[in-house]
């Protein structure tokens, strides 16, 4: 039996999709259920707001909001739902990301989307789960083991890298 998604992924063209997968992936990976969908703020924007005022109903904890350039979609949502928002702004156009980092950071007082990296897919779903692992302690537990994974790992490469630099000494 599938669990009801806690976490929507939102992106506002299908061209967006590759780094809006790696956020997919984490969660994924976290074992965290989602939802993903395009709603553009622009092109859809009732759909854009029904799915933000719809989206507390139907159990969703957390919305991951990409878009670029203009990248508005988080911001979009943000205003329709008091449900943590994480923005993803997405390179493209010709400043490649930037437009959309400004456009996604610079909210007004009472309208926040925490924001990670342009294309940072991968940081909003582990921001996400950091935010769901208050409610749901087993969520933390596997960020935890993810973290403790990932030192292991550089622990790792830093010990091969110091036996080779002796090698060549």
């Amino acid at each position: 039996m599938k669990r009801k998604p806690l976490v929507g992924i939102l992106m506002g063209s299908d061209s967006d999709l590759p780094v809006m997968e790696k956020a997919a992936a984490v969660l994924d990976e976290m074992g965290v259920p989602f939802e993903i969908d395009i709603s553009s703020a622009h092109r859809l924007p009732e759909k854009t707001a029904e799915y933000a005022k719809s989206a507390r109903g139907r159990g969703i904890e957390v919305i991951i909001a990409g878009a670029g350039m203009a990248a508005h979609l988080a911001g979009v949502i943000a205003s329709h739902t008091t449900l943590p928002v994480i923005g993803v702004p997405l390179a493209s156009g010709a400043l490649n990301g930037v437009d959309a980092l400004y456009a996604t950071v610079q909210m007004p007082p009472g309208i926040p989307v925490a924001t990670v990296a342009v294309d940072g897919g991968k940081n909003a779903a582990y921001l996400a789960c950091s935010i769901l692992s208050i409610k749901f302690p087993e969520i933390g537990d596997m960020l935890e083991a993810q973290r403790e994974e990932t030192r292991m790992q550089l622990l790792e490469k830093s010990k091969k890298l110091q036996a080779k630099v002796r090698e060549g000494q």
